[in-house]
């Protein structure tokens, strides 16, 4: 996302124009390039960049892209496909070219028209792509484009130049040309005057960035390697090599965040003031005689029954106007229209807490699942979310009442370990949420299975959900249809059961209470068994049968591992034997640890009829740093190798009469 400013002018002058841009021209492909099949420096990559372009003109109100690709699979001709995104309204894309040469050299032309597809629309603003497929591409072909994005006089347009991309990039170029006309200056929607440029690197250095001493920026880099793909990585902000530039009134991240912590602060007690009607309100949802924490979980429950427009829908203007409702300016507004944002709700808790004497502080976040919050980027834009923060028995209670079906005293996973701005009794200052444990956030998966002579089970398991397993369920809830939910829920289980067992998802038990366990339903048959001989094998562990362990296959980790919340598993797995069968072996105890991390342990018991299987799996981390990688893939090859234990039975002589 690019960063608007508005332009505005202080004389009626006529902007002095920035020195001329060369635009990129396509460009003769060499020989090598035509007879590439290959890259040694990206072994098997499906395609790389042979050069990359971008260029931002704040003099000129432009912006230019530029990339040539060569395609070196099957799986490569997907770049084809070109999507770029803009802010429709003030920006306007034009001048559009594009073609396809062969590796014999034969060039085609883009002749087709471009796509202008919506991608996001809010009130306040509406984002498009811009697609286009080149033609003819081929394994062997070098596909190349350009356009050009206008946009309005009244507005810049900072870039962020993500210098890493799906594929190697060989060579690229980027320049910036901020607006530097007479007699014009650049505020923010507050007012204030933006008259200083920064900028962040993340993965090059600062001295990256070339400044021509005339005040425009270029950046030239090459052999930039492909953006990472590791499973469960964290958001990409954090790892992605880019370059971000913005227009700023501050002079270092230290005025910026303590003039935008004091503006925030202004704003968060302005809406949250506990008025009278709100006083009036909160007296009537407590008793004087209540407990500070009776106090503050009364006032949870009472806000979490009102209308949340995150979890539904949130009105029209016209159906405002209809119902008569103002616009929500502050906590009073939204007690009395009983409806409101996630955010909106959140502040209300504040306020009605306030109102009933306790101490409680908003704070807001970036949400974890988008991005990582960055300090050296000098925006209040990646804050996202609002939460509480509400002090019972001299402890901090951090609390989500934004967030539908979301326990009191528990935040959703994405607002843990998160950060931004919150108020102390003093002032606003930049801090971090606590982390979840695995105590918090547990799946118990309970099976009773019934197993006869030929291998065909049924039988009924329970999924027990404590934490953010239950509250995604209940939020996916709110927002779908049942037969859509129990469609994504049946998609969530299909490795969880051993090859040949149809499992399907029948109910919910706990739905609507968010303060007790989510169950879900299961009914189970098929054909698990396998005989060879006079031996009946059985997966030992029912649900491991499948599974797909992380961090076994890769030995190496460059990257940081995210798993988003700390967890516990518990497998309680009963089989019922068929008649005439006897246990020759049982999976066996198995007991890994990684000190202060993670912890397996398995057991079994088995008696004349039936087989009970225990599993515990619990990890007490969220981030780890690459150099925990090694640990973290030895203790799940253990795992991996312990789940793969059978159950085998032989089956019973039969007597002999005389």
């Amino acid at each position: 996302m690019r960063t608007h400013t508005f332009l505005r002018s202080t004389l009626l002058l006529l902007a002095i124009s920035s020195p001329a841009l060369v635009r990129a021209q396509f460009q003769q492909p060499t020989a090598e390039e035509l007879k590439m099949t290959a890259d040694p420096k990206a072994p098997g990559a499906a395609a790389v960049y042979l050069y990359r372009e971008e260029t931002t003109d704040d003099s000129l109100h432009f912006q230019t892209y530029y990339e040539r690709i060569k395609v070196l699979t099957e799986k490569g001709k997907e770049q084809a496909t070109i999507r770029i995104p803009y802010e429709r309204g003030e920006f306007k894309v034009n001048d559009i070219k594009g073609r396809t040469i062969h590796s014999d050299g034969t060039i085609i032309p883009l002749t087709t028209k471009p796509s202008d597809l919506m991608e996001v629309k809010t009130n306040a603003r509406q984002v498009n792509q811009m697609v286009f497929t080149l033609p003819s591409v081929e394994v062997g072909s070098i596909i190349e484009y350009r356009l050009q994005i206008d946009y309005s006089d009244t507005i810049v347009s900072s870039p962020t130049w993500e210098l890493q991309k799906p594929f190697l990039v060989h060579k690229a170029h980027y320049f910036f040309n901020p607006e530097s006309s007479g007699g014009h200056y650049i505020t923010n929607n507050r007012g204030q005057t933006l008259d200083r440029i920064m900028w962040i690197t993340s993965g090059v250095p600062l001295e990256t960035v070339a400044h021509d001493g005339r005040g425009r920026f270029t950046v030239d880099v090459a052999d930039i390697p492909a953006t990472p793909s590791d499973d469960w990585m964290p958001p990409l902000n954090t790892l992605k090599w880019r370059v971000e530039f913005y227009y700023t009134y501050a002079r270092s991240g230290v005025d910026f965040w303590d003039s935008e912590g004091k503006r925030w602060a202004k704003d968060a007690e302005h809406f949250t003031n506990p008025s009278g009607q709100l006083k009036n309100a909160a007296s009537q949802i407590v008793s004087p005689a209540d407990s500070d924490e009776q106090k503050a979980r009364k006032i949870y429950a009472a806000v979490m029954k009102l209308d949340n427009t995150r979890f539904t829908r949130r009105k029209s203007e016209a159906e405002r106007k209809a119902g008569k409702l103002k616009a929500i300016k502050d906590a009073e507004d939204v007690w009395k229209q009983q409806s409101g944002s996630d955010d909106e709700i959140t502040l209300l808790y504040v306020a009605l807490a306030r109102a009933a004497g306790l101490k409680v502080w908003p704070m807001q976040v970036t949400d974890r699942g988008r991005a990582i919050f960055d300090p050296r980027f000098l925006s209040v834009s990646q804050l996202d979310d609002y939460i509480a923060i509400v002090e019972i028995g001299g402890k901090e209670v951090y609390i989500d009442p934004g967030q539908r079906m979301c326990p009191f005293g528990t935040l959703n996973w994405k607002h843990a370990l998160a950060s931004g701005f919150r108020l102390t009794e003093k002032d606003a200052t930049l801090a971090t949420t606590p982390a979840g444990t695995y105590k918090n956030a547990v799946v118990q998966r309970i099976a009773d299975l019934t197993i006869d002579p030929s291998g065909a089970v049924n039988g009924t398991v329970r999924f027990v959900m404590i934490g953010p397993d239950a509250v995604h369920w209940r939020q996916l809830t709110l927002e779908n249809d049942q037969e859509e939910v129990k469609k994504q829920f049946n998609e969530s289980m299909q490795d969880q059961f051993p090859d040949g067992v149809q499992a399907d998802f029948d109910h919910f038990l706990g739905l609507d209470d968010y303060e007790v366990n989510l169950v879900g339903v299961i009914k189970v048959n098929g054909n698990i068994g396998t005989a060879t001989g006079k031996h009946f094998f059985l997966p030992g562990l029912f649900f491991e049968s499948r599974a797909k362990h992380p961090f076994v296959a890769q030995d190496e980790r460059l990257t940081p591992v995210d798993v988003r919340y700390a967890k516990m598993e518990q497998d309680d797995v009963t089989y019922r034997l068929p008649p005439g069968f006897n246990v020759e072996s049982a999976p066996q105890t198995a007991n890994a640890a990684w000190q202060d991390h993670a912890l397996l342990k398995i057991g079994s018991q088995s008696t004349a009829d039936s087989v009970r299987v225990v599993r515990t799996l619990a990890y007490n981390f969220t981030l780890l740093d690459p150099k925990d990688y090694q640990n973290l893939h030895d203790f799940y090859q253990k795992v991996a190798t312990a789940d793969q234990q059978q159950l085998v039975l032989t089956r019973a002589p039969v007597a002999k009469g005389n």
